[in-house]
């Protein structure tokens, strides 16, 4: 089983909406949009997006919520070192536009959990098309912000990272919501929360059955390139370009 965190299909769909936002961007004299599903587009602001000062391209904030039902804990053989290794994970989304709607999936984290040792890491699969060279803060709550840095970006996502200590996880598990603040192609900051949960009991509870993960990854890769799909279709219909499906959950 491999212990690296590969989320891009729950990243795909929302990057589709990304590229489809910076388009009808470049054709207006305002900025670039922001990631998907939180850009103001026709004047109107997206479900769970608060645009907030009431400028355009100015500050954003967006509630995310769970694509999933839980938390998955995953465990294995850290390929470097051998040792256990075990991660922490769910993905987010903008919420739908009508209740019974699921989140359209735009934001995958990990919390990493080396045994035996005080330094953590806590990844983000983010959309593409956010400025890389500031980095990312990650804040708890009302804790104190960490800076963190992308590491690598796909079509279909940037993957970004923060080495925290203990204390840092220590504090989600208790914490209400977790805070990752980027900056858009336009300059702009983009604030995401992001609701932790049951992450605690997920993070110090047993690892979920090699089987089971494999099945849920089936279903998620098939929902994703069903809403893929629907997506295309409603574009075609109104002239637009299409997006690519979603690859296969790895």
């Amino acid at each position: 089983m491999s212990i690296h965190f590969t989320r891009s299909a729950a990243i795909a769909v929302a990057g589709a909406f990304l590229l489809a936002g910076a388009t009808a961007q470049a054709q207006a004299p305002a900025p670039a949009a922001p990631p998907a599903g939180v850009a103001p587009q026709a004047g109107a602001a997206p479900q769970g997006a608060a645009p907030q000062g009431g400028a355009p391209g100015g500050p954003v904030a967006a509630t995310l919520a769970p694509v999933q039902p839980d938390w998955t804990k995953i465990c294995g053989a850290d390929p470097a070192t051998k040792k256990e290794l075990c991660y922490t994970t769910r993905d987010f989304g903008v919420p739908g536009a009508k209740p019974e709607d699921p989140p359209q999936p735009l934001m995958a984290l990990a919390v990493y959990d080396p045994k035996g040792d005080d330094n953590k890491m806590i990844r983000l699969l983010l959309p593409p098309g956010l400025m890389l060279r500031p980095g990312f803060r990650f804040a708890v709550d009302k804790n104190p912000a960490e800076t963190g840095a992308f590491e690598i970006c796909f079509p279909n996502g940037c993957f970004a990272q923060v080495n925290v200590k203990k204390a840092t996880i220590d504090n989600m598990k208790k914490a209400e919501k977790a805070t990752v603040i980027v900056k858009n192609q336009g300059n702009a900051e983009v604030t995401f929360y992001l609701p932790l949960n049951n992450f605690g009991k997920a993070f110090d509870g047993p690892p979920i059955d090699p089987k089971v993960l494999e099945d849920q990854q089936k279903k998620l890769a098939a929902e994703l390139q069903k809403r893929a799909e629907e997506e295309r279709k409603r574009l075609e219909g109104k002239g637009g370009a299409a997006p690519a499906a979603a690859p296969a959950a790895k």
